[in-house]
């Protein structure tokens, strides 16, 4: 069994790598911002592209890496191409009044985070099924949690340095918690069997993945529309300041956060199935409210943004969850296949929105009408993924359940 000096650096790794994620999109206001980077939404949008790429890639390849080099080999590579993103985004400032240069390092950056993103967060999906394998689902909410909550304290230390007069504390602070995590978790041992693993576009893929890998990947253009356009629609349509379209992020990620507390610990009275049924439905409630929102409205942004948290919540680790439990005979890559087509959701979203302004004129608050669609699309699928007869089933056995039958209890 896993002692508490292996549970803590994982849980710690998912906070931390929830802020690192968050960085670039807590802090939209300033590269757009002629006074720092001036970057058009079209180029911001396309900063993210690197990152869904490396993430896509690295998400598909960490299943055979880590079968090759271990799992914790491949989660100390995902720490230190968090860390050298953090770095690169500090490098960055230093050179700001070059933009083509600076662009590029922030391309660096985002492609770097892309990677450490990739293998981490599946590593740790991974890692905590098989620490908890009595109750998985509530063990990769609780995980996901975590991760929120460090989206949730990327955009309130945005604002804390800002107003300071100066951001570059946050990338900085990123950095230091990554080397101190990468430092200690060296000595931890931190050892799965991952043999058995399918490989992407293998024999060993069954068709019932392709409908998770659906859902996963319309999840992530929702996720990715709040968690990446909030802040710019807060100003822009609804004549915020920057404290308050930081807030709005927080919002939103703070719900994430709480959701999926919540609804870990509310599994038995409310069992995950019916959440992953009901939670589409309040993402699309709120996206449309978010789209007829009346401009000079920053106060209702806010709230809307912190519904759509709430519609989000549970969704991706429960896709991820239900996903090892059901396709036991790719059980060690599902996690990272499945985060490979929520980056795809992710990239569709943050890099399409500007050339789609661009194109046909729409504006923000249209664009999130759009979504809203792509919502209700996702909630339809929700009863694809998990039938309802499947819902009103009880529960499969521990072992059963667990989703990681080829992996190691440790």
């Amino acid at each position: 069994m896993a002692d508490r000096s292996e549970i803590g650096a994982v849980y710690v790794a998912a906070t931390v790598q929830g802020v690192a994620l968050v960085t670039f999109p807590a802090a939209s206001t300033i590269f757009t911002s002629p006074s720092y980077y001036g970057l058009s939404n079209t180029a911001y949008g396309a900063m993210f592209l690197p990152q869904a790429v490396t993430a896509i890639t690295a998400s598909l390849l960490g299943a055979s890496l880590s079968r090759r080099w271990g799992m914790k080999r491949v989660f100390i590579l995902g720490l230190f191409a968090n860390l050298l993103a953090m770095c690169l985004l500090l490098i960055s400032q230093v050179v700001m009044t070059n933009q083509p240069l600076a662009y590029v390092i922030l391309l660096l950056a985002t492609a770097s985070l892309g990677v450490g993103f990739g293998l981490t967060v599946p590593s740790l999906n991974t890692f905590v099924a098989a620490f908890f394998p009595q109750a998985p689902d509530r063990a990769v909410l609780i995980l996901n949690a975590l991760l929120g909550l460090g989206t949730v304290l990327a955009p309130v230390f945005v604002a804390i340095f800002v107003g300071l007069g100066d951001w570059a504390g946050l990338p900085l602070l990123a950095a230091v918690l990554l080397a101190i995590l990468m430092l200690f978790s060296v000595r931890l041992p931190l050892q799965v069997d991952v043999a058995g693993g399918a490989t992407a576009g293998g024999p060993g893929v069954p068709s019932r993945f392709w409908m998770f890998a659906a859902f996963a990947t319309l999840y992530g253009v929702v996720e990715t529309m709040n968690g990446n356009w909030a802040s710019l629609y807060m100003v822009s349509d609804l004549g915020a300041t920057t404290t308050l379209a930081a807030l709005a992020l927080t919002a939103f990620w703070g719900m994430v956060t709480v959701g999926r507390v919540v609804f870990a610990l509310i599994e038995r009275s409310f069992p995950e199935q019916r959440t992953f049924h009901v939670l589409p439905f309040v993402a699309a409630a709120a996206l449309v409210l978010i789209a007829i929102l009346p401009s000079g409205s920053p106060a209702l942004g806010i709230l809307a943004f912190g519904l759509a948290g709430l519609g989000c919540s549970a969704l991706l680790p429960l896709t991820i969850s239900f996903g090892q439990k059901e396709l036991v005979a790719m059980a060690a890559s599902v996690a990272g296949f499945l985060i490979a087509f929520y980056q795809t959701g992710y990239g569709i979203a943050a890099f399409g929105v500007g050339p789609l302004q661009r194109l046909t004129g729409l504006d923000l608050r249209q664009i999130y009408g759009l979504v809203a669609i792509v919502a209700l699309v996702m909630a339809v699928l929700s009863f694809v993924v998990v039938p309802r007869r499947r819902a009103q089933e009880p529960s499969s056995t521990p072992a059963a359940s667990s989703g990681v039958g080829a992996q190691k209890r440790i």
